[in-house]
Parts: C-alpha cells; sequence; structure tokens
C-alpha cells in the first residue's frame, strides 16, 4: 500500500467523519430543544418509545449521543427507567440510518438520472451550492439546515475518498488474503469493536466497512462479524458516559449493553448454527455497501423486537446488577438536572437550564407567600423554609453560571449565545428575588420580636401588594415556561400596577403617621418590606424583558419594551386597567 493512498485513507476518514458531525450538529441545531421535548412526552408506550427513539438518532446521527440523552434524563428524574429502555432500543435502530444513506454508492449506470443520484457527482454541487449559501447569508437558522446538506456532501465526498484509496488495495493479493482472516467471527467482531471504539462512532466504522465493500472483496461471511462488532464497540462510549451518574442511569447503560451482548451472541449463534447445518447460498459471495446496511439494519431491528417483551426482567435484571444506594437531598436531585453528559448537544444543555430557572422561579414564589405569612404570624419553622429556599437559589446561581459557561466552551451558535447570555441574567435576577425575599422574612422577623403590630388598614393593603407579587411571580414563570408573549404583557402590566401600588401605600402610610394611626417604629420596617417587594416586581420585569428580546431575536439589553404600534400600547393599557381594577383600586380606596 503506497504512502498516498494511506493519505488519500485517511483524508477520506477523516472528511467522512466531519461531514458526519456537521450534519448530526446541523440537524440539532436546526430542530432546537424539540427532540428534547419529545423524548420528555414518552408515554409507557413502548413501541412508541422505540419509533421516537429511532426517529431522534436519525435526526443527530449518533445512537452513543441519544443513549447519552436518555442516560441525563434519566440522571435527572426526567425519564423513568421503563420510558427510557425503549427509546435505547429505538436509538440502536435510528443509527442505522447513516449506512441506508450510503448505500447510494452502489448506484451505477449512464442514464443521466442515475447520474445525478451518484454520490461522486451530487456531493460536490451539494457542498458548493452551501458553502455559498451560508457565507451570503446571515440567518442563523437558515445556516443550520444549509449545514445540513454541506455535511452530506463533505460525507459523501470522504466516502468517495476512502472508496478510491481501497481501490488499489482490492488489487493486492495480500489485501485479500488479510481480510479472509476476518471470516473468523471472534476475530471479525473484535476488528468491528475496534474501528468503532477508535472512531467513536458505530456508523463511521459501517462506512469505514461499506467503503471496503466497494472494493468488491469483502464477502458476507466477512462483514456479517465485523458489523455486530461495530455495534458492540458503541457500548464503550456509553459506559464512558455512565461514570458519576445516578443509580437508574447506570441501570440503563447496563441495560443496552447487555442487549448489545446478549443480541450479539445470540444472532451469532443463530447464523453460523444455521451455515453449519443448513448453509446460507450467499455466504461466501461479495457483499456490497447496500448488503453492509442491510445487514445492519437487521441486526438492530432483529435485537429490538426479541427484547422489546422483556423490559421488565432485564429492569430487574439491572436492579440486581446495579445496586440501590443513599438518595440525593432535595436540593442535589433539582441540580442533578445540569448533567455534563448534555454539554455535547448544546441546546438540551440550555434547555436543562431553563428547566432548572423555572425551579427557581417556584422557589422565589413559595418563599415569597411563606414571608408574606411571617408578616402576619411568626413561625420559626416556615422562617427556616424561607432559608432553605434561599440557600438553594443561592447555591443554584452559583451552579447555573458555571454550567453556562461550560456550556459556552463547546461552540455555540449566535442564537445559541444569546440564548445562554439571557440565561445568566435571569439566574442573576431570580437569585436577587431569593435576596428581598429574605430581606423580608427577616423584616418579619424583627417586628415579632420588637412586638410590632401593624394597623387592619396596613395589613388589609399589604394583602393586596402580596397577591399582585404572586400574580406576577406566577405570570413570569408561564412566560418563561412556554415564551408566551401574552403572560410577557402582562408582567409588564403588572410591574406598573405594582410600582403604582407601593407608591399609593406609602402615601396612605405618610397619611397614618400623621394621624397617629402609625408609629414611626412599624412605618420603618414597613417602608423597608415595600421596597423589598417592589425590587421583587422588577427582576421579574427583567426576567421577561430579557426572554422577549431573545425570542425576537434582538440583542439583550436594560431597556424595557418599546411599544411601537398602537395596537401594542392598547393592548398593554388593557391589560394595565384589568389588574388595576384588582389590585390598585382597592388599596386607593383605603
Amino acid at each position: 500500500m503506497s504512502f498516498e493512498s494511506v493519505l488519500m485513507m485517511l483524508g477520506g476518514i477523516g472528511m467522512f467523519l466531519y461531514g458526519m458531525k456537521l450534519m448530526g450538529n446541523s440537524l440539532e441545531s436546526a430542530a432546537g430543544a424539540k427532540m428534547e421535548k419529545i423524548l420528555e412526552r414518552l408515554t409507557s408506550n413502548k413501541a412508541k418509545g422505540v419509533a421516537l427513539g429511532a426517529g431522534v438518532t436519525a435526526v443527530i446521527q449518533s445512537s452513543a449521543a441519544t443513549i447519552i440523552m436518555v442516560v441525563g434524563f434519566l440522571n435527572a428524574g426526567i425519564l423513568k427507567l421503563a420510558q427510557g429502555v425503549p427509546v435505547i432500543m429505538g436509538a440502536n435502530i435510528g443509527t442505522t440510518i447513516t449506512a441506508q444513506i450510503l448505500r447510494m454508492g452502489d448506484i451505477s449506470g449512464d442514464n443521466i438520472f442515475l447520474l445525478l443520484l451518484k454520490p461522486s457527482t451530487f456531493a460536490p454541487i451539494l457542498i458548493i451550492v452551501s458553502a455559498f449559501i451560508m457565507l451570503m447569508s446571515k440567518r442563523q437558522s437558515l445556516k443550520d439546515k444549509v449545514g445540513i446538506f454541506m455535511g452530506l456532501g463533505i460525507l459523501f465526498m470522504g466516502m468517495t475518498l476512502m472508496q478510491n484509496s481501497f481501490a488499489p488495495m482490492a488489487e493486492s493479493e495480500e489485501f485479500g488474503k488479510l481480510f479472509t482472516l476476518f471470516a473468523n467471527p471472534f476475530l471479525g467482531v473484535a476488528v468491528g469493536m475496534a474501528v468503532t471504539v477508535l472512531l467513536q462512532s458505530s456508523s463511521a466504522a459501517v462506512g469505514v466497512l461499506q467503503a471496503t465493500a466497494s472494493t468488491g472483496v469483502v464477502t458476507f461471511a466477512m462483514a456479517a462479524p465485523i458489523a455486530i462488532g461495530c455495534n458492540l464497540g458503541k457500548c464503550v462510549t456509553v459506559l464512558l458516559a455512565s461514570i458519576g451518574v445516578n443509580r437508574d442511569a447506570k441501570r440503563a447503560v447496563s441495560i443496552d449493553v447487555t442487549m448489545c451482548v446478549l443480541g450479539s451472541a445470540l444472532f451469532l449463534i443463530v447464523i453460523y448454527a444455521y451455515q453449519a447445518v443448513i448453509g446460507f447460498d450467499f455466504w461466501n459471495d461479495t457483499v456490497n455497501m447496500g448488503g453492509v446496511a442491510n445487514f445492519h439494519t437487521l441486526f438492530n431491528i432483529v435485537v429490538a423486537v426479541v427484547f422489546l417483551p422483556f423490559i421488565n426482567p432485564l429492569i430487574s435484571l439491572a436492579k440486581k446488577i446495579v445496586k440501590d444506594e443513599g438518595g440525593y437531598s432535595k436540593m442535589d436531585q433539582e441540580l442533578t438536572m445540569l448533567d455534563p453528559l448534555f454539554f455535547d448537544t448544546p441546546n438540551v444543555a440550555l434547555e436543562q437550564c431553563r428547566k432548572v430557572i423555572n425551579i427557581m422561579c417556584d422557589t422565589g414564589r413559595e418563599s415569597f407567600n411563606v414571608a408574606c405569612g411571617l408578616v402576619d404570624k411568626y413561625e420559626e419553622d416556615k422562617r427556616q423554609i424561607v432559608v432553605d429556599n434561599e440557600a438553594f437559589l443561592d447555591k443554584t446561581e452559583t451552579t447555573l453560571g458555571e454550567y453556562i459557561v461550560h456550556i459556552t466552551e463547546h461552540g455555540l451558535s449566535s442564537k445559541q449565545n444569546i440564548f445562554a447570555t439571557e440565561l445568566l441574567h435571569t439566574v442573576g435576577d431570580m437569585e436577587r428575588i431569593g435576596d428581598h425575599v429574605d430581606n423580608l422574612a427577616e423584616e418579619a422577623e424583627i417586628i415579632h420580636n420588637d412586638g410590632v403590630k401593624y394597623s387592619d388598614e396596613s395589613m388589609v393593603e399589604f394583602g393586596h401588594l402580596q397577591a399582585a407579587i404572586n400574580d406576577i411571580l406566577e405570570q413570569t414563570s408561564i412566560a418563561y415556561e412556554t415564551e408566551d408573549a401574552d403572560a410577557i404583557l402582562k408582567v409588564e402590566a403588572l410591574e406598573e400596577v405594582v410600582d403604582d401600588m407601593v407608591d399609593a401605600m406609602k402615601a396612605n402610610h405618610a397619611r397614618r403617621l400623621k394621624e397617629g394611626t402609625c408609629t414611626v417604629e412599624r412605618g420603618v420596617s414597613f417602608i423597608e418590606m415595600l421596597t423589598d417587594i417592589e425590587r421583587i416586581s422588577d427582576h421579574c420585569n427583567n426576567v421577561c424583558q430579557h426572554l422577549l428580546q431573545r425570542m425576537n431575536g434582538q440583542e439583550l439589553s436594560t431597556h424595557d419594551r418599546v411599544f411601537e404600534t398602537e395596537e401594542e400600547r392598547n393592548a398593554f393599557d388593557e391589560q394595565y386597567n384589568a389588574y388595576a381594577e384588582k389590585y390598585l383600586n382597592p388599596v386607593l380606596n383605603q
């Protein structure tokens, strides 16, 4: 084998791997967080789980990535083990789509239509057209879509290079003798595993096998064990992903490995037993790229069909392999959603951050209502709830900040960078909400210790303000979870209503001071509580403004929205008036 052939082969493998990665990343970016949301909505329907696993893997072009994603969801408690196993089965089927695409290299003929379908014809066209569009376009969404075709073109160019590098080798007698060794099932399986571990992709390893098969020296007897070994080699990547995860995630990995090992053993026993007793007519015939693809697909479909009825026994076996261990604290359990396994799929990692922020919002809302209750009736155990929640918010801010920084180190698109920046802003606002709630609880503790009691009038006003803040926190949570523009508008209107309520309550408080119905000591703490509560509504509005800017594809700024149309202004005024009638007017009429 000449030095030029070696360089051509290595170059082909490099282009093939890069094309596969570019296509997968572009598909994943174009899909956004949809893949992750689809996986989360799984029911107990096993067949649906298999289909979804296959579909997601076909999109992101990596069964290992899908399985690692499932492991991360299991680790975060998003999926149950019984939901995750069918997805893993489907992922192993979905990974075969790459080999089926590559079989287009078998197309031959002089017909102009067939010539256009040949990878050697359309691959350069795809690359040239895609490169032109990517250079000229300013829209990231279009670049993501075009990147799919660019990756496909580079993938086929790499395959063509590999085929060309293997072609001279096919004429070598030594090369033919070398491949006859792989007819030994044990050696063939070992080679398939080694290539998969080396390339970190079973799809890529099967692609190399297909390129070799195009030389015409590979028989079915040689290809079958190598293809099975490629499937086994994928388990190494998944096993590495199971380090440091919780027990259900480890059990999912053990089930995947068990299915691969038992499925491979079963397949080898059946086909070699049949060959020994009856014999396949095509056993020693050469196999082309399509034949390799079909065997690869058949193997994974059969394994899934065989093991699908035995999910519960597989789970029971996994529980014996991975024993129960000590559980997580509530705080740690929430933060397991921020799994480093998601770093290789930034959209999913960012989506996990968004979920944790929603938990922060719910935590802040719980603390706020508890703290307001302490103003009227102080209880030490409820004060501890605020303390614990504040500790959670502080730890979450630090953990989320570090996690988002790590995400940004994985080559984000401009759209993803804006999302990451927005998340960092939002985390800060959520943590500040917790600080103001804690200040509120401290004031409640002080007035309790000093024996201070507020007038009935001030407590009625305080109840209206509490209801308004509870509402704005709820709308903020809805807006952030659903990216609902109507919820954002409600937060904007509520924030102005709260500002006006605080001004009115301060005016009423000044009046009570003059009338002598309120003392200065009580008045100072009352004003401080109003200030903290107003700041909470300000931070809610900040969260929604950054969310709105990101939704509109704008660079994030600290400025509030400027209503550009009369329709927008009217919608805001209508919402403001509704909230003013509900919350502000009762305070003004005191």
